[in-house]
């Protein structure tokens, strides 16, 4: 069944016809950008080299929007990893780059850097919380680094978010209900969440001045993120009942594609759910903004609180009783004696901020210069975890893991003439990013007093860049753009600390050092387009390097005993260097526009992170270089507005991906295989249709095929430890009652197609949505 609907869905999306506003209502001269999908009454905020996509209100209506992520998720081949709303791992995706590759996509809230570069994985998603969804006035995405402008990590693309500017006095207030019926293994329960936002804007009548004021406050119970097994062996303990045989974990340990060592494999029936994650999140933005014709200028502040409770998993195991069994001990199931352990409590908070600076003014004789400067800043963290469920009951011993100075600094210049040949820009940019994790064992989990030295990792990193790009205008509808990008990077200050095993530091701290590093990078871009007749045609080139971070290089992860994983990170490891081309052809018929991209990418030393489990089934990884990968792909993108009929609006896209390990003499078994959790196949649609003038409908649907789970291909299977195919439609109803009063309705995933990205996405969740504005 899901099958013809996909097939179905691939024929609707590749035929149905699509329109995009005519080039003159773009904002901008079609010579300049070709944009694919979206609103154009606004310039886009970023350089447009490349697929380029700007996302605006009339999309926005179109979807249940939970968090500020979820705006794109109709983007062209594009997804965010998102297992629950308010999930603070999001890692957003581009074309072929895996889904915990952070560290290849720079994020932007207007203009000021939010992706978290301190690491490369789920754990360094970028900061979206930072914004709420209804402040967000466009979402502006390019794919691939052919911008000169921008850092290496923009090596799989940039988004660049746009908070709304007050036009006068304003206000608005958004009040959000949701809730998912979760159902999996043994786990049944009504996970509720919601959020209130609101806020205020003022504008002098015949000033510069201008002001917004925004705050939101987000709670969610999301569904357990993994499941716990039983590990066989050991001595007899009680006899219990309720553990629960995965017959999909058996389907794929039968061909021999099951996963080796992970909790919740063939042999190890399922004993518990982790904890539902209690998010609950803060957020409070002050925007003051400056404009007298001549210089502008903005100052921006953001507070984000996340607090992550995971206060108890959800145990199946029943002895004769019919009480609980979930500590670590030993049980015995079906006449076999296993152990029940890893069902841990735990509580994190952190308290984030974002400062950010921007001045813009007129030079004279055609020159202009902006100067952006910012940081972000993680005031505090801190992770607590229990040592099992029972000491997590009970308030027993447990680790603690907290940010020292944490965070980073960023400044970007940027001087620019425009004329009738040539528009040249000259720039400088700079970053700084600094981290420092402390780990402590806790004789109550709950309670840092009397907290004792464990472990700490420590590191910097900095990157030095300057640029210049030229954009020579050969005619009105052709033009070439050719930029140049040096960066030098350097890495140090970075070691770990761990306790002594030998005299005369037995028990005592002990840190060991890693030397700095310091490397240069010169990638040139190039990007021709015209017009011809009406069908526009842009090809782009371009190499670009990005660099390994702090975490990669410093941030060792720790074994199950507590003690380093000393395989777990590199100090040695080798920039990532790309070539890159992207051909983009684009034609509007009236009423349609249709646009086909060819990309290409190649990467030399691909940083990768392994994962594994050790000897006590705790997941572990770690970051080696990969010679060479490939990737290429074909995206067919339609629009359409009014068409076929009146008050109806289309969004749809389907690309291919081919991306493969080309070689990797560390393991030659990966070389030819496609790429981890890429799927071959990617399709996002988006249909709108106003049924009054007030009532508004639309259904939305996201799809991806089964990738590979692992790095050889073996690992493919669709349940918990593995990446699975994914389908879901959505639907949303908005009501207009009168010019300041909405109404809305919606359900994600309403077929509740079951898929996992590891863990467990949302299944069918419904949202009730009230919005005011002034």
């Amino acid at each position: 069944m899901k099958t013809s609907l996909i097939a179905v869905a691939a024929v609707l999306v590749t035929a149905t016809p699509a329109l995009a506003d005519e080039a003159d209502d773009s904002g901008t001269d079609s010579s300049d950008a070709i944009l694919v999908v979206g609103q154009h009454q606004r310039q886009i905020e970023i350089e447009p080299r490349g697929l380029a996509v700007s996302l605006g209100d009339e999309q926005f209506a179109g979807i249940n929007a939970f968090n500020t992520e979820d705006l794109m998720k109709y983007a062209p081949d594009f997804f965010v990893r998102k297992r629950y709303s308010g999930d603070s791992n999001g890692v957003p995706g581009f074309r072929g780059t895996h889904s915990t590759q952070s560290a290849r996509t720079l994020v932007m809230v207007d203009g000021f850097v939010v992706s978290n570069f301190l690491g490369n994985s789920f754990t360094y998603s970028p900061k979206w919380g930072v914004v709420g969804p209804g402040e967000v006035q466009q979402f502006d995405i390019v794919y691939g680094p052919y911008s000169s402008r921008y850092v290496g990590n923009s090596m799989g693309g940039i988004v660049n978010i746009t908070t709304r500017e007050p036009r006068g006095t304003e206000a608005f207030v958004n009040v959000q209900g949701f809730v998912q019926p979760y159902r999996q293994f043994s786990t049944r329960e009504n996970y509720w969440g919601g959020s209130v936002e609101g806020g205020f804007g003022l504008k002098q009548k015949d000033g510069p001045w201008s002001l917004r004021v925004t705050g939101r406050y987000f709670r969610n119970e999301g569904q357990p993120m993994g499941f716990y097994g039983l590990a066989p062996g050991g001595a007899a303990g009680p006899v219990v009942t309720g553990a629960v045989v995965d017959p999909k974990q058996q389907e794929a340990a039968a061909a021999g594609t099951g996963i080796a060592g992970a909790p919740g494999t063939a042999t190890k029936p399922i004993f518990a759910a982790q904890s539902p994650a209690l998010i609950t999140q803060k957020q409070a933005k002050a925007r003051i903004g400056y404009d007298d014709g001549t210089i502008t200028g903005e100052l921006l502040f953001a507070y984000w609180n996340n607090r992550d409770d995971q206060h108890k998993p959800d145990c199946y195991l029943r002895d004769a009783a019919g009480h609980a069994v979930c500590g670590d001990t030993q049980v015995t199931f079906g006449g076999v004696n296993y152990k029940a352990a890893g069902a841990n409590w735990s509580r994190t908070e952190r308290d984030e901020y974002l400062l950010g600076g921007k001045v813009a003014a007129d030079l004279g004789s055609g020159w202009d210069a902006r100067l952006a400067l910012s940081t972000y800043q993680i005031a505090r963290q801190k992770g607590c975890t229990s040592n099992g469920y029972d000491n997590g009951e009970n308030g027993g011993p447990g680790k603690l893991s907290e940010a020292g100075p944490t965070g980073w600094y960023t400044g970007d210049l940027t001087i620019e003439r425009k004329g009738a040949v040539n528009d040249v820009a000259l720039g400088a940019t700079a970053s700084f990013y600094r981290i420092d994790t402390l780990n402590t064992t806790l004789a109550n989990w709950t309670s840092d007093t009397g907290k004792a030295f464990s472990s700490e990792t420590y590191g910097k990193t900095r990157i030095l860049s300057g640029w210049a790009e030229d954009v020579l205008h050969l005619s009105p509808t052709a033009q070439v753009t050719a930029g140049l990008r040096f960066d030098d990077w350097r890495a140090y200050d970075g070691g770990l600390g761990r306790l002594g095993t030998t005299a005369p530091n037995v028990g005592l701290p002990v840190y060991n050092s890693y030397a700095s590093r310091h490397e240069t990078a010169l990638n040139p871009t190039l990007s021709g387009q015209v017009d011809l007749g009406g069908t526009l045609v842009q090809l782009s080139l371009a190499m670009a390097t990005r660099f390994p971070t702090v975490g990669e290089l410093f941030q060792g992860s720790l074994n199950g005993d507590g003690t380093f994983n000393l395989d777990s990170f590199d100090p040695n490891l080798k920039p990532e260097r790309s070539k890159d081309a992207n051909l983009l052809v684009s034609r509007a018929f009236g009423p349609v526009k249709l646009t086909g991209s060819l990309f290409y990418q190649r990467v030399e030393n691909t940083i990768f992170q392994f994962f594994g489990f050790n000897q006590n089934g705790v997941s572990i990884s770690n970051y080696k270089n990969i010679d060479l990968t490939r990737q290429w792909g074909l995206e067919g993108i339609v629009e359409t507005h009014d068409w076929p009929v009146a008050g109806m609006a289309f969004e749809g896209n389907v690309a291919w991906i081919d991306s493969k390990t080309l070689r990797n003499p560390s393991d030659p078994a990966s070389e030819g295989v496609q790429f981890p959790r890429i799927p071959y196949w990617r399709i996002n649609a988006n249909l709108r249709y106003d049924f009054t003038d007030k009532v508004q409908g639309s259904l939305g649907m996201r799809y991806a095929s089964r990738p590979n789970t692992d790095l050889d291909g073996t690992q493919r299977g669709d349940t918990f430890g593995y990446t699975s195919e994914l389908f879901a439609l959505d639907a949303r109803l908005n009501w207009q009652l009168d010019p300041h009063l909405r109404l809305s309705a919606g359900v994600d995933n309403i077929t509740n197609d079951r898929a996992w990205v590891y863990h467990p996405y949302p299944q069918r969740t419904f949202v009730v949505e009230a919005g005011w504005k002034l």
